[in-house]
């Protein structure tokens, strides 16, 4: 049966036990739909040899090849990983564009007796359909919560999502804080896996309710936003943190530990900042480097480089309808996300218009 997918959310999907994704090992790691799991009926090699032979001998010959390789692999699969399944397992499979690779794995199920669905089109039809969401307009007002860095703001979010506001961690997506010693154990993710995770997270929104991300630059770590995330970071209202440079540089050395358990690394980075800084700066830094004075290297990050980037961002994006929440210290994050959401109360919203009035701008 072929399930034709009209949304990503589509009520279709929720009629399946297990979603598989028949494609090869690096095509899964590239980008697969949410919860798929990797049951390839032929490896890269595989795959590389089939299409050679394709190519250079004859599309009768590569079949015949293939056929056989599938039926291997499938046998495996049905012997290993899918051995435990009864009569009322119901698996969903698709590869690259819904052809032969899923055909045959589909016909083998469902002669076992297993009640098969493919999605058509494949992985192409849903990619498309992610690609659809993440270049229109946010479905949803945005509000921006902006701050220099070391303002808390990731954190702050969390305490505001687990108090039941709508939320979007960019940064958890990407899985990049965002900043030159922004990365993350395990890696980013690819661009096309990342704007999968996000479409869902945007398809899952409720649009009568404002949805909170931090502010970005079109860049987290090696990905790009996605045009219609952008654009609506861009034409937010904003949510400023504003917290002295002694009380952020504290917070960074404490929350960035692992970026300071490898001093090479960061004295790396630092020297990377050759082009844009004087040396006389780059060597003030690397000697807080050498001294392990990390909240003293945060301060100066945060004065020279971090902070008039920001400045420079907000001037060209912030055009005052949101408010600045002053923070004396981090020490209470809860605290600090009363404060944020007081802000957010005194924000005149428009649902449905993808972005939202505010109120005049103010200090809170």
């Amino acid at each position: 049966m072929d399930i034709r997918l009209t949304s990503l959310s589509d009520p279709a999907l929720a009629g399946f036990d297990t979603i598989i994704d028949g494609r090869s090992p690096s095509e899964y790691a590239e980008d697969h739909l949410p919860g798929a799991v990797s049951l390839p009926v032929l490896s890269d090699d595989e795959r590389a040899r089939v299409g050679t032979i394709y190519k250079q001998v004859s599309p009768f010959d590569a079949r015949k090849l293939g056929g056989a390789l599938v039926a291997a692999n499938v046998a495996r699969h049905i012997a290993g990983p899918l051995s435990g399944h009864g009569g009322g397992w119901r698996p969903l499979i698709y590869c690259w564009r819904g052809g032969q690779r899923s055909g045959a794995f589909a016909t083998i199920l469902g002669q076992i007796g297993w009640r098969v669905g493919r999605i058509e089109g494949g992985y192409k039809a849903w990619r498309a359909l992610v690609v659809a969401r993440v270049t229109a307009p946010v479905r949803s007002p945005v509000v921006v919560l902006d701050g220099n860095t070391g303002s808390a703001k990731t954190e702050i979010l969390h305490r505001l999502a687990a108090r039941g506001h709508q939320v979007i961690d960019l940064e958890g997506l990407a899985n990049h804080r965002g900043s030159l010693f922004g990365a993350m154990p395990g890696g980013q993710p690819g661009q096309k896996l990342f704007e999968g995770r996000l479409a869902m997270a945007l398809e899952a929104l409720d649009p009568a309710r404002p949805v909170l991300v931090e502010a970005e630059s079109s860049r987290i770590g090696d990905l790009n936003l996605p045009r219609g995330i952008w654009q609506a970071i861009i034409a937010a209202p904003r949510i400023r943190l504003a917290v002295p440079v002694e009380a952020r540089a504290a917070y960074t050395a404490q929350s960035y530990a692992e970026a300071a358990a490898d001093p090479e690394r960061v004295a790396g980075i630092v020297n990377s900042l050759r082009p844009v800084h004087p040396a006389e700066r780059i060597e003030g830094w690397l000697r807080l480097v050498d001294a392990r004075d990390w909240a003293g290297l945060s301060a100066g990050l945060m004065r020279d480089h971090y902070d008039p980037r920001y400045d420079r961002h907000r001037a060209r994006h912030d055009d005052g309808r949101g408010r600045v929440v002053a923070l004396e210290g981090l020490d209470d994050l809860d605290a600090a996300a009363d404060r944020v959401e007081a802000a957010l109360a005194g924000l005149d919203w428009q649902p449905g218009a993808g972005g939202a009035a505010g109120a005049s701008g103010g200090d809170i």
